[in-house]
This record gives structure tokens, sequence and C-alpha cells, in this order.
């Protein structure tokens, strides 16, 4: 009899054990595992090695590997300002394995291109903003204009004579000149390149007059003797290159243009496996090693993700086509 009343008992508190872990509570307070590649994961790059948006790219594919338990690979496609890589992307299967960085030129494409292959609000979500950073006014060190004041007077008596380079048509390195030539009443002859530092390596043997490129970029030839920085395009001072002034306040009140650096997955890629990828950037970014990295090359890190990124893109793409417009560049 008391073996029958313990066998029953038993059975009672295995039967309640169950039912248990099926409750809603229970349910609620496991943490589903994080997704795992079953293969090694690529980061597609729109830009030539060593461009800023390669060296990003980098910095965070050599800190993913461990925890994805795969190999990171950047693969670089430059070309079309960034519509190259894009395709190629959405020509991948949609499983987490692909991703794209992507910069500012992302939100451009839309005002600058007539006939995009693809919809960028609609084909492509957001996974994470990763970092953002000014640019700079440069020219080579032997240019006659010393000044930002002294360039804008010469680029004044020569309309469409003075030149800038860019990473390409729409990338944000030309939105970013076209956008200074407006707000300065000037006219300066574009040069599109397939990568950024492909231009600053014109305006330094001087066969350009100017460029735009990130601060990281331009720093070590600035150090060197080999570039003069005439100002900063974000509305404050650079805590890079305190000395450096910005453009709004040597004339242009409000003149702000940064670019960002992110990192995009085609809009059919599953929510949970963007949740948990998107997770593991915020991990990398809050890396005391990471952080100085990035700092290091001029950037100011960020850690918006998924919706709250989408948000910001779909504002960012209205803002740009405003700007567009107003610049006059015509969509080829």
């Amino acid at each position: 009899m008391q073996d029958e009343i313990k066998r029953r008992v038993f059975i009672a508190a295995v039967a309640a054990a169950g039912l248990g872990a099926s409750l809603p509570g229970a349910a609620q307070s496991a943490t589903p595992p994080p997704w795992m590649p079953a293969k090694p994961v690529r980061i597609i790059v729109p830009f030539t090695a060593g461009a800023l948006t390669d060296i990003i790219a980098r910095i965070y594919a050599d800190k993913l590997a461990q925890p994805l338990g795969q190999s990171v690979v950047v693969e670089n496609r430059p070309g079309a300002g960034g519509v190259s890589a894009s395709q190629m992307l959405l020509s991948q299967p949609a499983d987490g394995h692909t991703m794209l960085f992507v910069s500012s030129a992302h939100a451009a494409n839309p005002a600058l291109k007539l006939k995009l292959p693809y919809d960028t609000e609609k084909d492509f979500s957001g996974l994470a903003l990763l970092a953002s950073s000014p640019s700079l006014v440069v020219v080579r060190e032997d240019h006659p204009a010393k000044t930002l004041a002294e360039f804008v007077a010469a680029a004044r008596k020569k309309p469409k004579e003075m030149t800038y380079g860019s990473a390409g048509v729409g990338a944000a390195t030309h939105l970013t000149g076209a956008y200074f030539a407006a707000e300065e009443g000037i006219e300066l002859l574009h040069i599109p390149y397939k990568g950024v530092q492909e231009a600053v390596n014109e305006v330094i043997a001087g066969r350009l007059d100017t460029a735009f490129p990130p601060i990281a970029l331009a720093q070590a030839f600035i150090k060197s003797g080999r570039l003069r920085a005439l100002a900063v395009t974000s509305p404050q001072r650079s805590p890079s290159m305190p000395e450096v002034p910005t453009v709004a306040e040597l004339g242009v009140p409000g003149f702000d243009s940064s670019i960002w650096y992110a990192l995009v997955m085609s809009a059919k890629t599953p929510k949970p496996i963007m949740e948990s990828l998107a997770a593991q950037f915020v991990k990398v970014t809050e890396m005391p090693e990471v952080a100085e990295k990035l700092k290091s090359q001029g950037l100011i890190a960020s850690r918006l993700t998924l919706g709250d990124f989408d948000r910001m893109i779909s504002a960012d793409i209205k803002k740009t086509a405003k700007l567009v417009q107003a610049s006059g560049i015509q969509p080829e």
C-alpha cells in the first residue's frame, strides 16, 4: 500500500512539473538561444578596400567571428554608387548569411537614380547603425587658397573650373560637395571616382582642387603636410581636430553634413535572425577596444538598430531628396 501511494505521488509530481513548464509565465521567462550561422557570413562593402566603410566593416568582422562561430568575410563590390552591391545582396538567400555595409549614399540613391532596380525602403531592413562621421573640406598643402574664404572667392571667379572628387555619383562625399557649393553660391565641377580615397590621392597630386573625405581618411595626410583642412562639415568642431573651424562658423549658419555607416539586410530575412545579429553588433560596439578604434577614425559610435534604424533611414531619404533638388543635381 505504501509503495502504491509513493508511486501515485511521484506520478502527480511529474505531471505537475510538466504542467508548470507549459504555463505562460514559464514560457515567457525562457530566453531563446541566439541564431548561429551554418556557414561563413559575408559583409558586402560597396566601396574599395581602404575606404572608411571597408575599415569599419573589418573592425566588426574580426570581432564577430567568435560569437557567431563562423568566419566573417568582407567582400568589396564598388561601383554605381552602391547599387551594384545592393543588387548583389538582394540576389542572395535571405537567410542571415549575407549583409550589406552602407553609408549615407544608401538613403541618397532614391533621389539620384531615375530607375533603381529595387525599392530602398521595402526591399531592405535596417540591421544596425554603427557610427557617423563629419567630413573635411581639404585642399593640397600648396593650394593657392589658404582659407575657406579664399577658396570660395576663387571658385566664384572661375565657375565650374575648380574641381572636387567623390566616391561616386550619389555617394555621401558627392552630396556633401554639392550641398557645400549650393550653400556657398559657387559652381564646382564634380569628378566621381570608385572610392573617396582615390579622390583624396588626386587632390594630393594636384589634379583636383578639393574633396570632402571623412576625417579619419584625411588625418594622416594633414599631419604629414600633404593636405590642409579648411573646415569641418559638422555643426560643432570635431574632438579629433578641434583646431579646424566648421563651415557654419565660417559663414554658412546651420551647415551640417555628416556621413553615417551601417548595416542592412534583405527585408525577407526572418526577424529572429535580425534581432540576434543586431544584438551581436551592439555587443561589439560596446567593446572598449572597438570603441577606441572607432574614436581613432574620427567616428561617433551609435547603437540604433532594427525598427528605429529603419525610421531613421526613411527620414533621411526624405531629407536627402530635398537636398538633391535644392542642389540642382540631376537624377541619372
